[in-house]
């Protein structure tokens, strides 16, 4: 990883995939991540680690869906902090944006199994290097 300091702002204008995130720093066993959001993720649901999001900018909803099948949504708007748990079901979508991610390295961002085909704009990774 890079020891120089990383600009936000300059690293997310270096590239224009959407749901295809880029490590920016590593911490311990943990990438931050950072992506562009717009449209629809899959549902998908990471059952041994929490999902921490931070919306840098735009909006950013995550349905959520419980043991019982109810499914509620969270929105979140520019500075808004959000942990999915382990185990949850979520479902992320936004009419365009952009996220930080803490996980842990190696975390698939389509999770341990997600539902349906995946859309083209939707990159099943572990993250990209910057």
């Amino acid at each position: 990883m890079n020891t120089e300091p990383i600009n936000l702002t300059k690293a997310l204008a270096s590239f224009d995939e959407v749901y295809s995130p880029r490590i920016v720093a590593r911490m311990n066993d943990y990438d931050v991540r950072i992506a562009h959001t717009e449209g629809e993720h899959v549902w998908h649901v990471h059952q041994d680690t929490d999902e921490f999001f931070l919306v840098l900018d735009g909006r950013f909803d995550i349905a959520l869906r419980d043991a019982g099948g109810r499914e509620t949504t969270v929105t979140l708007n520019q500075g808004d902090v959000y942990v999915v748990p382990k185990g949850t079901e979520h479902k992320p979508s936004s009419p365009g944006g952009s996220i930080l991610m803490f996980e842990p390295s190696g975390t698939l961002t389509t999770g341990d199994h997600h539902e349906g085909e995946l859309p083209d704009h939707v990159d099943s990774t572990t993250g990209h290097e910057m």
